[in-house]
């Protein structure tokens, strides 16, 4: 059965979007260890557009139906998969792409949701940890998913991330969110 359209995230609360992520059924990836099969021919690219086969798969419903199976190997492999069926999947940078974010209260108290593009809603918090990468073209900020599984935070919420920090003078510049803070910059180890 196709798994529902994802809720309009921009009318729900902060409370609406924290009960559903936690209402969020997926299958136990984690417990399936079948026999490693092949390569699924599928790869998702980094604006976090699936192919399969080097077409684009256009139907929304197969990407979020793909993305409950997809699990990270401790080998840091992506691989699809089943209770039967093993398939690698090639990741271009993350798999998931944070594309919309919503802000409930200000400072430490705040709040920050995020829909990805997959219509998954997570809410940054210590279990949903925020980081950045310094590259060459700027900083790459991720979002914890599940499981290994990061969010490319997209540029344009990255900018909102950024002006929330800006507002909020912290040092480093950073967010927080469930009582926990993220820097923006990469900071050193």
């Amino acid at each position: 059965m196709p798994s529902p359209p994802p809720p309009d995230f921009a009318a729900l609360s902060l409370a609406e979007i924290a009960r559903l992520a936690e209402e969020n059924r997926l299958p136990p990836v984690e417990s399936w260890n079948p026999e490693h099969c092949g390569h699924s021919e599928m790869r998702i690219a980094a604006d976090g557009t699936w192919f399969h086969q080097g077409s684009p798969i256009g139907r929304a419903a197969m990407v979020r139906l793909f993305s409950t199976i997809l699990r990270r190997e401790p080998d840091g492999r992506f691989v699809l998969v089943t209770p039967v069926e093993k398939l690698d999947i090639d990741v271009d940078d993350a798999p998931f792409t944070a594309v919309e974010l919503k802000v409930d209260g200000e400072g430490r108290d705040a709040r920050l949701a995020f829909r990805l593009n997959t219509g998954d809603l997570v809410v940054a918090g210590p279990e949903h940890a925020m980081r950045s990468e310094a590259r060459g073209d700027g900083p790459r900020p991720y979002l914890h998913v599940r499981g290994g599984l990061e969010a490319l935070i997209a540029r344009s919420v990255y900018y909102e991330l950024a002006e929330i920090a800006l507002a909020n003078g912290s040092v480093p510049p950073g967010v927080w969110s469930n009582g926990a803070f993220f820097a923006l910059e990469e900071t050193a180890s």
